[in-house]
């Protein structure tokens, strides 16, 4: 499979702590966190992994090159912010598999690959979203999700939450799948596509009990160290 990782944010919360990089190269334990998650990734039998880059792409670019621990590198560049959409749509026109990983760029949730490709085929799912179970949280929306076909049945608004899982920001899709419909350019994936596609019954979830850290904030980013070897 192709893997796309998300890696075009700004990182406006965290522009004291990082000053005028992307979020991605924030640095945790030494080197940029978009490092850490090719170090995880390419641990995986993989063809290629896509960049899509946007706010100063050139400093990652210039960073990591064509080649990670030999994988390909390729870079889907926004010009213009495109959401979260867009950008994956952008991205999926550079993947030559059936089979793309998704991966959001500001979070770390280092599941195995492997199993989750097991489950999509199993499952025979055309669109998996990894889910982690959280405790006492409020800074993420909740998913319902059915216990016996593993089918995602709703993604509930931000509100505390003593228990319940969220989504990990990993996605398995079958790229023509998601490129059945049309979209326009600018959108935003969690609203048009994950939305749209549970109330249909086309997501499934999978549930990882791994470490799960997003570094969107300060506080969490300073924490990101505790959470990666």
């Amino acid at each position: 499979m192709d893997v796309v990782i998300l890696a075009g944010g700004l990182g406006t919360r965290l522009r004291g702590v990082i000053k005028d990089m992307p979020k991605p190269m924030a640095v945790v334990k030494d080197k940029p966190f978009l490092e850490h998650l090719l170090n995880w990734v390419t641990k995986y039998p993989i063809n290629k992994i896509i960049l899509a880059t946007g706010y100063k792409s050139e400093i990652i670019e210039s960073y990591f090159g064509k080649f990670f621990n030999g994988i390909p590198l390729e870079y889907s560049i926004e010009d213009t912010p495109l959401g979260t959409g867009g950008a994956i749509i952008k991205s999926l026109s550079v993947c030559s598999s059936q089979k793309v990983l998704i991966i959001n760029g500001d979070s770390y949730f280092p599941i195995d690959i492997n199993q989750m490709n097991e489950f999509f085929t199993s499952h025979e799912s055309k669109f998996t979203i990894a889910l982690k179970k959280m405790f006492e949280f409020e800074r993420y929306g909740s998913v319902t999700i059915d216990n016996q076909s593993c089918d995602i049945i709703q993604f509930n608004e931000k509100r505390y939450c003593s228990e319940g899982l969220i989504n990990a920001g990993i996605y398995l899709i079958d790229k023509e799948f998601l490129l059945k419909n049309s979209y326009p350019e600018k959108f935003s994936f969690e609203t048009e596509v994950l939305e749209v596609e549970s109330k249909l019954g086309n997501l499934k979830g999978q549930i990882f009990d791994v470490d799960f850290i997003d570094i969107g904030i300060p506080e969490d980013y300073k924490r990101a160290g505790d959470f990666i070897v």
